[in-house]
């Protein structure tokens, strides 16, 4: 049997969450710019369990920007997909198949670009929602009367304008945009460039105006990991046992959050924040975004030289190893914690800790660590150095576990062979390729193999990290003694004595 609302009625309730048949009827709310799986299994979700509870009551069309692939699954379903939670959560493993009914059509910019305008005249609408990633929150300057505009911004003041001129600029037609692309002030950033464009169109001053202080953009911050369709063994399980086959079903890990920058006015209009915990709508969201940035984001460039050259393939299959995760956990509680540059109570900090080290032992994820190691020089810097300048604020000692994941980033970034523009390192008999900008600079680095000169180049390149790394006290003695250990005695014996060291 095949997900569709024709089927709903043959569906048991007891394995999966169903929809009631009035809220496939719901008013059109949201438009979506976006049809990835990040949005599916994040906003989209939790749009879909306000819904369920009766507070949000209404639902989305996703406008589908690119020429990638088609949406002739979500015309078949009905646009109904299948959300397959899979996850540990206060240690315990959660299993959890929700239907969700959000997204009433999926239309074509291509195709369906007179439709998708014809939204912008719904009394309905209240909200947009983007995710076009990085590259799509970019100025192209282009004549927005084009059917479509080329660039997001520019199909996005298309369609605030016909809502303008639809409403002949009433204040209270205005719309909450919510751009969820990853980068900093993603929402700001977007608003910007949209009303350059609409100078460089332009557009009347009533529009203008209209658009500066009757639309809100936000910025926000998502972070969950949707891994998309399962693999066919665990999706033949599945449909075995909901009962249908489903094209569009996606897997998430447990844990979600949706923060997002806003007032009281915008937390009325965004009402399914009610319904779940995992969105949170605040002023001021770098609280979140520095829990994210320092104590997920720095851990996983901390250690994914270590667990890479260690011989672990996965994040979940090293947290299985024992000095591994003493290891890990000891970073983030007594390292990362007390240096990020920003004032967190400590017991928020920790209460994100155990919830890290529960995603990190999710068993359905299989986060490679090699994946995490590309741009490997500039995450170090963007993430892990402001928090080595921090610690150096407060003592003057070197930071044991810190220095010892900085030890293996450089020995990972060892390049043994150059293939043209690519460079390889090399670990226990097998080459890897080393995705980094920086390679080149590495592999004239590594060149004379001198681990003391290595580590003192390196920690004085100012043109790497903004500072002169080896002028902090012990920094550079300690990460050379860690080199050294990494070279003679191998990875895992060296986390092995950092796993069992106090700090």
């Amino acid at each position: 049997m095949k997900l569709s609302p024709s089927t709903l009625k043959n569906i048991s309730a007891v394995k999966v969450s169903i929809p009631d048949q009035q809220i496939l009827e719901l008013p059109e709310k949201v438009l979506q710019f976006g049809t990835g799986v990040l949005l599916r299994g994040l906003p989209d979700y939790f749009i879909d369990a306000a819904n369920k509870a009766g507070i949000f009551n209404g639902r989305i069309v996703v406008v589908k920007s690119t020429s990638k692939g088609d949406t002739s699954a979500f015309d078949r379903q009905g646009s109904l997909y299948t959300l397959c939670e899979r996850g540990v959560q206060n240690g315990q493993r959660v299993e959890q198949n929700i239907l969700c009914s959000a997204i009433s059509r999926v239309l074509n910019a291509q195709t369906d670009w007179t439709e998708i305008l014809n939204c912008a005249h719904s009394e309905d609408m209240q909200i947009i929602i983007s995710n076009t990633t990085e590259v799509g929150i970019q100025l192209v300057k282009e004549d927005i009367r084009k059917e479509p505009p080329v660039s997001f911004p520019g199909k996005l003041l298309a369609f605030l304008y016909e809502r303008f001129t639809a409403f002949e600029g009433r204040n209270d037609k205005g719309l909450v945009i919510v751009a969820t692309e990853l980068i900093p002030d993603n929402g700001k950033k977007l608003e910007s460039i949209v009303l350059e464009l609409a100078h460089l169109n332009s557009l009347e001053d009533d529009f203008i105006e209209w658009l500066e202080n009757s639309n809100f953009f936000c910025n926000s911050l998502v972070d969950r990991i949707v891994t998309g369709m399962p693999e066919k063994e665990l999706r033949d399980q599945i449909e075995i046992e909901l009962g249908y086959t489903d094209d569009l079903m996606i897997v998430s890990e447990v844990y979600s959050l949706w923060a997002i920058e806003g007032d009281e006015k915008i937390k009325n209009i965004l009402s399914f924040a009610e319904v779940n915990e995992g969105v949170v709508i605040t002023p001021d969201i770098e609280l979140y975004r520095e829990l994210k940035l320092r104590l997920l984001n720095a851990t996983h460039t901390l250690t994914c030289g270590i667990a890479f050259l260690a011989g672990f393939d996965t994040v979940y299959k090293s947290m299985e190893n024992k000095e591994f995760f003493s290891f890990i956990e000891k970073l983030m509680r007594n390292e990362i914690a007390p240096s990020i540059p920003f004032q967190i109570e400590n017991t928020i900090k920790q209460d994100f800790i155990s919830k890290v080290l529960d995603r990190f032992k999710n068993p359905h994820i299989a986060h490679h660590w090699i994946n995490i190691t590309l741009n490997y020089t500039s995450k170090m810097r963007m993430r892990c150095i402001p928090l080595l300048m921090q610690h150096y604020k407060q003592s003057d000692i070197a930071p044991a576990l810190f220095t010892f994941g900085f030890a293996a980033y450089l020995c990972f970034m060892k390049v043994v062979q150059q293939k043209g523009k690519e460079y390889f390192g090399e670990a226990n008999g097998e080459e890897y390729l080393i995705e980094d900008p920086s390679a080149n600079k590495f592999y004239h680095f590594w060149k004379n193999n001198n681990v003391e000169e290595v580590v003192n180049e390196v920690l004085s390149d100012t043109s790497i990290w903004g500072d002169d790394l080896s002028q902090l006290p012990g920094f550079a003695k300690s990460v050379i003694s860690n080199l050294k250990s990494i070279e003679e005695n191998g990875m895992k014996t060296t986390l092995e004595y950092h796993s069992k060291i106090s700090v």
